[in-house]
């Protein structure tokens, strides 16, 4: 009664094919091999794209659109910490009104 019932893993179907086999390899000591020479660096392939230049106008746009971001975010977060505060209140409010009509309907008895 009190143990949990398991469900029954189902049997594979179709075909199964059995594990591969791995061989051992032995290793045996024999003669260095000779290093290979280094080969020469390859010149690395021309970009296509064109490079940014950062004008002081550019930055201060940059600048400008981190700040708009930061603030709106921060007024976002500030009002809808604000939001959770105004609940909370006023579902204590809610709460001392039924305390006291719950106390009030007991003494009336």
């Amino acid at each position: 009664m009190f143990r949990p019932k398991l469900p029954t893993t189902p049997q594979p179907t179709g075909i199964v094919t059995p594990p591969a086999v791995i061989e051992p390899t032995t290793i045996t000591p024999g003669t260095p091999t000779t290093p290979l020479a280094p080969a020469a660096p390859a010149q690395a392939p021309a970009s296509t794209r064109p490079t940014i230049q950062l004008t002081p106008g550019t930055a201060l746009a940059l600048v400008g659109g981190g700040t708009a971001v930061v603030l709106v975010v921060g007024a976002v977060l500030v009002s809808m910490l604000l939001a959770v505060a105004i609940t909370g209140a006023s579902v204590a409010v809610c709460a001392v009104v039924l305390r006291s009509l719950l106390a009030s309907d007991t003494r009336r008895r």
